[in-house]
């Protein structure tokens, strides 16, 4: 019998939506397909956005700069995301270099690596799902160390916007802020856990918030468990506004950020991932090997400046960063998200690791 000729998929419309431009994330069918809307997102980047589901990479220059990643080196990405900085190492690596990049998301890795793959990148790039702590566990695969190495701390903006996710205060959705949902509690649960005195110094500790007693008061006083984002964003403003009625929503908006950033660093561990890394990292790169590490807190930023700063001092780093190094004007205007950023850098000594 001759065969049946394959069936076309069902033909899906696209999401429809009121009024002129779409609003929620799901209705932005164009930003979400950047392949297929080129000219769509290249639009908005013009005008100071992140299209829909995508990242715009951060200090591209500078971080190229400072690793100066060369054919045969082989290198390491801590926190692949959208994949846009090793996008422009990979090319630098070839001839008979490799990356390795590792990431914990198990939503946005695999789109990530599908898009890499398709723009040709097949042997020189290792992907692993793994959190960056665990470098040391690559050393064998990579052949003993690092030349460079890069960690960009900063969440995606994939993240960051889709209310799915539960990273944003702005839109309402499941108050989760796992990395990994398939790891760990969810924020809703870590609330409903903590204690007021432990709320209080996780808000402090994680994200220098000023207001950090009133909005712990306002969270564990809630007559109702919190359960969404929009709930936690409420009663965070309004726990704001009943001791300070004039207070700007440019003040109230750094606070609901903090709050969340807060939860998000506690939920994902990320402070003591961090940490182990940075420890780990005398031990991961080669002789002369070259590591950049973007931070978007003080909290992150004073770990690195401190671990940098007494490795230098042991004479395992031959240098360091003065100071941070902040986006430049042009890249701060084009791209807002980028104006917290702050880099830093090493160079490994020949120094044995103690």
């Amino acid at each position: 019998m001759p065969e049946e000729a394959p069936q076309e998929p069902p033909h899906k419309r696209r999401v429809r939506y009121s009024g002129r431009n779409p609003r929620s994330f799901s209705e932005k069918y164009k930003e979400l397909d950047p392949a297929k809307y080129a000219g769509e997102a290249a639009h908005i980047i013009a005008k100071g956005g992140t299209p829909a589901g995508t990242h715009r990479p951060i200090c591209v220059d500078e971080i190229l700069s400072v690793l100066a990643p060369k054919p045969g080196e082989v290198c390491f990405d801590a926190t692949l995301g959208y994949g846009g900085h090793a996008e422009q190492i990979l090319p630098r690596l070839l001839p008979g270099g490799k990356l390795f990049a590792v990431d914990v998301d198990t939503a946005e890795l695999p789109r990530t690596e599908a898009r890499l793959r398709a723009l040709g990148f097949k042997d020189a790039l290792v992907i692993r799902r793994m959190n960056f702590a665990g470098i040391m566990g690559l050393l064998p695969e990579a052949g003993g160390g690092f030349d460079c190495i890069l960690a960009d701390l900063g969440v995606s903006s994939m993240q960051l916007d889709n209310p799915e996710r539960g990273f944003t205060h702005k839109a309402d959705g499941p108050l989760d802020l796992r990395l990994n949902p398939a790891r760990g509690a969810p924020a809703s649960e870590l609330i409903k856990t903590v204690t007021l005195a432990g709320l209080t110094r996780l808000l402090e500790d994680n994200a220098d918030e000023p207001r950090a007693a009133i909005i712990a008061r306002a969270i564990k006083g809630a007559q109702l468990p919190i359960r969404t984002t929009a709930e936690l964003a409420a009663l965070v403003r309004s726990a704001i506004k009943d001791i300070a009625p004039k207070e700007t929503e440019e003040a109230v908006k750094k606070s609901l950020q903090r709050t969340f950033m807060a939860l998000r660093i506690e939920v994902n561990g990320e402070f003591s991932a961090l940490d182990r890394f940075l420890e780990a990292l005398p031990w991961c790169l080669k002789p002369g090997g070259r590591v950049a590490i973007l931070s978007f807190h003080s909290g992150e930023d004073r770990r690195v400046k401190k671990a940098f700063a007494k490795g230098e001092a042991a004479g395992i780093y031959s240098g360091a960063a003065p100071g941070p190094q902040r986006p430049s004007p042009a890249e701060r205007r084009s791209n807002p998200r980028s104006c917290c950023a702050k880099l830093r850098w090493a160079i490994r000594s020949a120094t044995p690791a103690q």
